[in-house]
């Protein structure tokens, strides 16, 4: 049965769009101009016309509203739209990845809510429905999990009075001492390319003349309390950014998804089915580690702007908590087993410190070009002090890079100040990329990028195996192919109707390491679809050890 927007979706979305219109008549009425044709009269008319557009600006809302249809059907979302020109889409259901609901406080208020459908490889969100009330969407979004998990149909009478679904089971809980953590924790490096912008407008004109009379000494001084005050910027705006975000976050698990709530000013609901995950990234900092503290991020292969600032695809599953806990969730959701990660080779550490040294070096012949050109008193020689900073960075960047190779994950690691360990099913990949620039062919190095449909693939932060050695990125890149090739068939054979009970198909199901693919993580996996790729189950193995140096455990 077709259903309609909530009927607070008019006066809210003619205050959304029409607070412009307003302010510009108001302006006008004001005497922002006049209309020396009909002279005194103006005001009268300019109150004419704007009572005539905002007549049709709330007719044209209540049009669209009324004539906005959706229906939830056993295969597909049917939407009806349009105004003027009408729209009509069925987004078939096995495609929607996400459903996640969104409310800021005024939508709180009048308990209307924005539910997004979004699915894989889109640029955007699929669908839409601006507004439905609170409980709507809470029902749309139980119904597409009951309907893709293929439970019994109910009627809409039952599904509207009884909020039955699936056992859920609280994962995770953010008090408010961790709500304060994940604030003292988290540094908006934003806040830097902004200030720098703001300052280079004053840089042409203040600048010079202050430092035409200023001692060298007082420069450098300047420097610095203008590096702490970037830092101190950059956390108090990061810390107050993260804690209006996850406020009174909360994830459950229910039936074969996973569900979250967080958020102070917009309230954020959503789901992340279990086979539609791409990618694990756990996330820390040299503080988070000092701590002992990380967070986790599920990467789906759906797109949108909300979740967590980065896009709706790629939600904090645990945007705060200690390593053991975000260990056991990972452990949960993908079984990896014991990570053994191989650094590159020293030779890289080399090229780091080279790399390092000469952005030292190129401030110094920045800061000698300003004491030529803009006055005497700079000094050049201040960048010179980073040098042992920049020797202690190369070592850092060696240390924490890393790649690993198991029975049904590759897991890789980079970064320091903000360091990530990715952990890949092998089903989920959708390329392997061999790329080698000039520098590393000198030093016979390459890198190797893993890319899975989620969405911080899509924005090229894919699982990357940086700078191993180019005998190295031929054995890494033929295994992956393989272990897809691997996937694939199973994949195609699944679709040719072949069952488990055929002899081929269920080696292909079942893991290198021997263990059967349909029984791990504790749920069966979905049959795949076209918009996931392959999707034979989840193996075994996870992120923990020390190896080398541990994907995880490394300070």
């Amino acid at each position: 049965m077709a259903r309609s927007l909530s009927p607070l979706s008019v006066p809210y979305r003619v205050f959304q769009r029409g607070s412009g219109i307003a302010i510009a008549l108001l302006f006008a009425l004001g005497g922002g101009f006049n209309l020396p044709v009909v002279g005194a009269a103006g005001p009268v008319v300019i109150a004419g016309f704007g009572l005539l557009a905002a007549t049709a600006f709330i007719s044209y809302e209540v049009a669209y509203v009324s004539r906005f249809s959706y229906e939830l059907t056993a295969d597909t979302l049917d939407i009806d739209s349009g105004v003027l020109s009408r729209r009509s889409r069925e987004i078939p259901l096995r495609r929607i990845q996400n459903v996640d609901i969104s409310r800021n406080v005024i939508q709180r208020v009048l308990g209307i809510a924005v539910a997004s459908f979004e699915t894989a490889g889109g640029g955007e969100t699929e669908a839409e429905l601006r507004f439905v009330s609170f409980e709507e969407a809470k029902r749309l979004q139980r119904e597409l999990g009951r309907l893709k998990r293929g439970d019994e149909t109910t009627t809409d009478e039952d599904t509207d009075n009884a909020a039955t679904g699936p056992e859920t089971t609280e994962l995770f809980a953010l008090d408010r001492g961790e709500l304060a953590l994940v604030g003292a924790f988290s540094i908006d490096l934003r806040v830097p390319g902004l200030l720098f912008v703001a300052a280079s407008t004053l840089g042409t004109t203040v600048v010079p003349q202050y430092l035409t009379g200023a001692t060298g000494v007082a420069v450098v001084g300047l420097g610095v309390a203008g590096v702490v005050l970037l830092a101190l910027a950059s956390w108090v705006v990061g810390a107050a950014a993260s804690i209006v975000e996850y406020y009174d976050f909360r994830l459950v698990q229910s039936g074969e998804e996973l569900q979250y709530e967080r958020g102070l000013l917009q309230r954020y609901d959503g789901s992340i089915p279990f086979d539609k995950v791409q990618t694990l990234t756990i996330r820390d900092n040299p503080l988070k580690r000092h701590f002992g503290y990380a967070t986790l991020y599920i990467e789906t292969a759906g797109y949108g702007s909300g979740g967590d600032g980065s896009g709706r695809g790629s939600e904090a599953a645990i945007p705060l908590a200690k390593r053991d806990r975000i260990l056991d969730l990972v452990d949960e959701l993908e079984p990896v087993g014991d990570v053994d990660l191989e650094r590159p080779p020293k030779r890289a550490r080399r090229r780091y410190l080279v790399r390092y040294l000469f952005v030292v070096s190129a401030l110094a012949a920045g800061l000698y070009g300003a004491q030529t050109f803009v006055s005497p008193s700079i000094p050049w020689w201040p960048p010179l002090g980073l040098a042992p900073l920049a020797v202690w960075y190369a070592h850092a960047t060696w240390k924490h890079r890393g790649h690993w190779l198991g029975d049904q994950h590759v897991v890789t690691r980079n970064g320091v100040l903000r360091r990530e360990t990715k952990v890949v099913p092998y089903y989920r990949i959708q390329t392997v990329i061999d790329s080698r620039n000039v520098f590393q062919r000198r030093l016979n190095l390459a890198t190797v990028n893993v890319d899975t449909a989620g969405s911080l693939s899509l924005g090229g932060q894919d699982a990357a195996a940086v700078d191993i050695s180019s005998e190295r990125a031929d054995e890494l890149r033929t295994g992956l192919d393989e272990r897809l090739d691997q996937a694939v068939d199973a994949y195609r054979a699944g679709r040719a109707g072949i069952g488990l009970e055929t002899g081929s198909l269920q080696e292909e199901l079942i893991g290198l390491d021997g263990v059967d693919a349909t029984e791990t993580n504790g749920h069966v996996p979905a049959a795949p679809d076209e918009s996931d790729g392959p999707a034979p189950p989840d193996g075994e193995p996870a992120v923990d050890s020390d190896g080398h140096d541990g994907a995880v455990e490394d300070k």
